[in-house]
């Protein structure tokens, strides 16, 4: 007999499967579990299921460390400037008192939470046990706005602040309910953020944002990956996300080895290069030796016809010459060859100082330089440090390398 008072199926023999339907009056009849294997197809997720959620963890992490970084950057400025106000009145009540008529729902929603989390255990830093941490954005642009006068003095554009939150609010509610991220959205949210902490007066101190902005989670985590700080599977897509006038424009010095040095020379004009080299900027060049052995065992390499990729280095040379020849002061573009193995390329900009930036491609048996990977590299001082790993970036290693192959070439008149 069921709870409901209903009289299940007997299960006899004569019930299991045999398709009888001898079934007594008012007996109600179960449906049989389906088997683990037929369960399985149902609840698996193919690849490109795995690839999707991937995607779109990727993207939630990456939105919620701009998030988070706005929001203490903003909670910082808030106690900065309110807290000298109302805290000698008001005392720990601060937030509250600030809030004022206008804000009492949402403020005493947050002393609420804010109680619970006490008795739950779940306030784990003693820093955080203030009404201001359990205030979200929103809440504290809100104290922001009500008290504008008291910011003015820090900011120069109100209308700056506020569409720049504008464009956040909506990663803030896709993230906070673990929705679908588009890549679109997300760049504007990681352009908001980034234009957020400038505007709070947190913008990244290192020399070399200007060419190669920052990213948080570089930021964050970047003693992970030494100073790599990009990798591109080929040179198409370096240069879709760091053009060649982002890498080489307003460089003061620009160390490059290679075989033909395309990245240079087929996509920054000679025109550029003389103002560039006008400008002040020292250019040292070291191309492969188009009439050494080496050239003709690469053209073998990549299946060219004899000659070809000679041919290829030779005109490259003889462009660079010609940009030599305009300057005034021709010393200080330098252009040499060597006749070793060819190993890497490697493109090192302003790498004397704190703000170097490399792009760094390894020679593959079967893969032209467009084909091959490519790592971007920031030189000097890394963004976080790290005791464990040290000195271990690999820009210190490739600046050695060309220092070293510099040394044993050959000027070119």
């Amino acid at each position: 007999m069921g709870s409901g008072g209903l009289e299940l199926p007997p299960g006899g023999e004569g019930h299991e499967g045999s398709g009888s339907t001898d079934v007594p009056p008012g007996a109600v009849s179960l449906a049989r579990p389906m088997g683990a294997g037929s369960i399985g197809p149902e609840l698996d997720w193919d690849a490109g299921a795995w690839l999707e959620v991937r995607t779109r963890a990727q993207r939630a992490g990456r939105a919620y460390i701009w998030l988070n970084l706005v929001e203490q950057r903003l909670r910082a400025v808030v106690a900065a400037v309110l807290r000298p106000v109302y805290e000698p009145v008001h005392g720990d009540d601060w937030v509250v008192a600030a809030a004022g008529p206008a804000g009492q729902e949402w403020v005493q929603r947050a002393v609420a939470v804010r109680e619970v989390s006490r008795r739950k255990g779940y306030l784990l830093d003693p820093a955080d046990d203030n009404v201001l941490s359990f205030l979200t954005l929103p809440q504290l642009r809100e104290l922001m706005v009500q008290h504008w006068p008291c910011f003015e003095p820090y900011f120069d554009e109100r209308r700056d602040l506020e569409l720049a939150l504008d464009e956040l609010e909506v990663t803030r509610n896709v993230v906070s309910r673990n929705r679908a991220l588009s890549e679109a959205v997300l760049n504007q949210a990681e352009r908001a953020s980034a234009r957020l902490l400038e505007l709070l007066g947190a913008a990244g101190d290192v020399p070399s944002a200007g060419r190669l902005p920052v990213d948080a989670v570089e930021d964050l985590v970047g003693d992970r990956y030494a100073d790599v700080v990009a990798v591109h599977s080929d040179r198409v897509r370096l240069m879709g996300q760091f053009p060649a006038e982002d890498l080489f424009g307003g460089a003061r010095r620009l160390d490059a080895i290679g075989i033909g040095l395309n990245l240079l020379v087929q996509n920054f004009s000679g025109r550029r290069l003389v103002r560039l080299a006008e400008s002040g900027c020292r250019v040292r060049l070291l191309f492969l030796n188009p009439a050494s052995s080496a050239v003709k065992r690469r053209e073998r390499e990549l299946g060219m016809k004899r000659g070809e990729l000679a041919r290829s280095v030779e005109m490259n040379i003889l462009h660079m010459r010609r940009v030599r020849s305009r300057l005034r002061d021709p010393g200080a573009f330098e252009i040499q060859v060597y006749d070793e193995t060819p190993r890497f390329t490697a493109y090192l900009v302003d790498g004397d100082g704190a703000d170097g930036v490399a792009v760094v491609q390894s020679y593959l048996r079967g893969a032209r330089g467009m084909e091959s990977p490519v790592l971007v590299l920031r030189g000097g001082s890394r963004v976080v440090t790290s005791d464990q790993l040290g000195d271990s970036g690999l820009f210190p290693t490739y600046r050695e390398e060309f220092e070293l192959a510099w040394a044993d070439s050959r000027p070119v008149s």
